[in-house]
């Protein structure tokens, strides 16, 4: 090995002492966050009503007799969107005209060809309709009827809920999801909403985001509904909501998107989001076909109950916090911090980087310290491990407990009630992959003035292999950090993604960064590479134990999926490592031996 070995600093007993410690209360949080999942593993499947009746009348059927068929599939929810006119045109409560054919149709009537006339079929429904907006109305005789003239087209005007649809399927069983219109001329919105658990609002706002005081009414009137909180879809005003009422996660496919995937494709990925991030609300959406629609459940129902998630209506309790036991935990990571610093061959150098470490990952969570100090466990467990000790194989295991622990107080000083919804996301994704890399080479600086460490860097002669496994060692790092989450730069091949889907179908998928950085980690270990390989792949084995931490940051995801994830990677890295170290030395061994005449000879 070229690198020095760390520094072993008087106050190293009592630092891990006070670590042990803090994993007490960090355990007994995990212990309670374990507790409040199991008790979270229901969803709902919610079928998009609107959507069933119009594929329905394709096929020539009634849209109760085919939801009837999609409820013994496992369909156990409806997706009601308020009534607008336009429903009450089509079911022949109200009959409506523009004014240009009522003018044709009768010259000298005082029509004005600009507007939009109703007339009811059914009693009083048209003439009850002004009451409900602040649009000007006024009532006219027109060929012996009564006609509500609008000054605008009032097609799209929400009207409130279709009682008798919502009273029919309750009575056979289905939880009902009520999705309510927002329209700046109700005179009182929110006023009728009928009896249902759940509220999904429409569009990129809720009801009342943009005036405080209706905002307010809104909040009260929500009663005992619980607001869906859509996956990837942002609504303004919906955190008011979700501070006095929680929230039910809610995942849902953009048609378009859907229809480029096969059923069994995207039952897999509703599996995923119910297992594996918390999604309570599985709304659905039929196939432009009856039998695709049919795969779709029936595969979505298998899965479902293969990963121990009952398909039932959700009971929604918030994540409960407990202060005291938090900051008994902070003391866990600024000890673990504190250790680092002081293990670095160049103490001065440790402690200046340790606190610069603990200030920017404070600044990027806005002197949060519990969100501050979940980022400075996941920056400092990966590194600290292989900062402490780096001599042997058997260093990876301590490496990896180290990074184990870090997972109890990133979760312990991470989950929160917004957090495990997923709407206060983790910040400082990219320096968990990075920083425990560059904390970990800096302690690969040898024991001497800096100055010096420069002069030896620039001298050094580099020879072209060198440049060639440099760079290849940094595309391989841009690769890692680009793939974080999948969400930016380079994305999944489809061999990859094919492979992850038979994988979250029948296991927790394990991550790749794991399987691969934990070999790195143990080849580098070994001491089986000469020069500078060595420290590179240790390197490697950091953004292994960088994985691991990564994993337990995504709080939406339950604790028990991110450990099997966790130590599935572990195990196959592990397996690999092992087997690369004898692959190793056995190629080395043959190079330097192939050819050679033995020496007896």
């Amino acid at each position: 090995m070229t690198v020095p070995p760390p520094s072993r600093h008087p106050w190293t007993p009592a630092l891990l002492g006070l670590i042990l410690l803090s994993l007490i209360p960090a355990l007994l949080l995990a212990v309670g966050r374990v507790n409040y999942e199991r008790g979270e593993k229901t969803a709902a499947l919610v079928m998009d009503y609107p959507a069933v009746a119009t594929q329905a009348r394709r096929f020539g059927l009634e849209p109760q007799a085919l939801m009837d068929r999609y409820q013994k599939l496992g369909v156990n929810s409806v997706a009601i969107y308020e009534d607008v006119i336009g429903n009450l045109v089509q079911r022949g409560e109200v009959y409506q005209r523009s004014g240009a054919d009522l003018k044709a149709d009768f010259p000298g009537a005082a029509v004005n060809p600009q507007n939009v006339y109703l007339r009811s079929l059914k009693p009083g429904v048209a003439e009850g309709l002004p009451a409900r907006f602040t649009i000007p109305t006024r009532q006219v005789q027109v060929g012996g009827f009564t006609w509500t003239e609008w000054p605008t087209d009032p097609t799209f005007l929400p009207t409130g809920p279709n009682a008798a649809l919502i009273s029919e399927l309750k009575a056979k069983g289905y939880m009902i999801v009520y999705r309510p219109y927002a329209d700046d001329a109700l005179r009182d919105p929110g006023a009728d909403w009928p009896d249902v658990p759940f509220i999904a609002f429409n569009g990129e706002e809720v009801i009342g985001a943009r005036t405080p005081e209706l905002l307010a009414r809104i909040n009260e009137r929500m009663g005992k509904r619980i607001p869906a909180l859509i996956e990837a879809t942002p609504q303004r005003g919906l955190d008011t909501l979700i501070a006095t009422h929680g929230a039910a996660r809610a995942f849902s496919v953009n048609p378009a998107w859907q229809n480029r995937l096969d059923p069994i494709t995207l039952a897999s990925k509703y599996n995923l989001a119910a297992r594996e991030r918390s999604m309570r609300l599985l709304y659905l959406r039929p196939y432009p076909t009856i039998n695709e629609t049919e795969d779709l459940l029936t595969r979505t129902t298998e899965l479902l109950g293969k990963s121990g998630v009952k398909i039932a209506e959700p009971v929604i309790t918030p994540f409960a916090e407990n202060t005291v036991l938090r900051l008994l935990s902070l003391i866990g990571p600024v000890a673990a911090l504190l250790l680092l610093g002081l293990s670095f061959p160049l103490v001065r150098l440790g402690l200046l980087v340790a606190a610069a470490s603990g200030a920017l990952a404070l600044g990027l969570n806005r002197f949060d310290p519990f969100a501050g100090g979940a980022l400075i466990a996941a920056v400092t467990f990966p590194a600290l491990g292989m900062v402490l000790r780096r001599a042997r194989v058997t260093d990876w295991f301590i490496a990896t407990g180290l990074s184990l622990c870090g997972v109890l107080f990133v979760s312990a000083l991470g989950a929160n009630r917004d957090s495990v919804l997923g709407l206060e996301p983790f910040r400082g994704v990219g320096l968990t992959l990075a920083l425990p890399l560059l904390l970990v080479a800096l302690s690969f600086l040898p024991r001497q003035d800096l100055r010096q460490t420069a002069r030896d860097i620039y001298k050094a002669p580099i020879k072209l292999g060198d440049v060639v496994v440099m760079g290849l060692a940094l595309a391989v790092f841009a690769l890692v950090f680009l793939r974080r989450g999948n969400a930016t730069g380079a994305s999944v091949s489809d061999t990859e993604a094919r492979i992850r889907q038979d994988l979250q179908d029948s296991l927790v998928r394990p991550r790749f960064k794991e399987m691969a950085g934990h070999p790195l980690g143990l080849i580098g270990l070994s001491g089986a590479l000469p020069g500078y390989f060595g420290a590179m792949l240790i390197l490697g084995g950091v953004v292994g134990q960088s994985s691991i931490l990564n994993t337990f940051s995504h709080f939406h995801t339950p604790l028990l999926i991110s450990a099997t994830r966790c130590f599935l990677g572990l195990g196959i890295g592990l397996i690999a490592g092992l087997i690369g170290i004898w692959l190793v030395r056995t190629a080395l061994r043959l190079w330097h031996t192939y050819g050679a005449r033995p020496v007896n000879a």
